[in-house]
């Protein structure tokens, strides 16, 4: 037996890419595909963390939707399962690399990358915005797929 083999990837695991137009429909449809593919592909994920993810697809998906779309009329959503994790990343064609904006009761909205930290904190995960090859950005949030507090 050849100890130096790499292990067989488990049934579950692989990554997963879609793409959708940039309007306010992509937001349910991205949530359900994401859903759907974990459930299709047996992916062992805790009922915490597929909620978590959730939310975090609508909020990069929104966040596309809404501040992207006049340079990016096409978003793409990628999904990749390792053994132990889940990654989802949102990627589109616009530049600007946003920040996560800290409270501020006064407004209402401009929150959503600052939930999807938090929702990625609170799940033992890390997340991160990139500039892509092509000059726009991919924003992704990587989940243990067992909520580890």
């Amino acid at each position: 037996m050849d100890e130096t083999a790499p292990a067989a990837p488990l049934p579950y695991e692989g990554v997963w890419r879609f793409t959708a137009p940039a309007v306010d429909a992509a937001v349910p449809q991205a949530r359900h595909a994401v859903r759907d593919l974990l459930t299709r592909q047996g992916v062992p994920v805790s009922d915490d963390v597929a909620h978590a993810l959730l939310l975090i697809v609508s909020e990069l998906v929104t966040n596309a939707v809404r501040h992207a779309a006049v340079l990016s009329p096409v978003l793409a959503v990628e999904v990749a399962v390792g053994p132990e994790w889940v990654r989802v990343a949102v990627e589109d064609d616009h530049p600007y690399r946003p920040t996560a904006l800290e409270t501020d009761h006064g407004r209402t909205g401009g929150r959503g990358l600052l939930l999807v930290r938090e929702v990625t904190r609170e799940a033992g995960g890390a997340c991160d915005v990139a500039h892509t090859a092509s000059g726009g950005k991919v924003i992704w949030a990587a989940l243990p797929l067992k909520h580890t507090p």
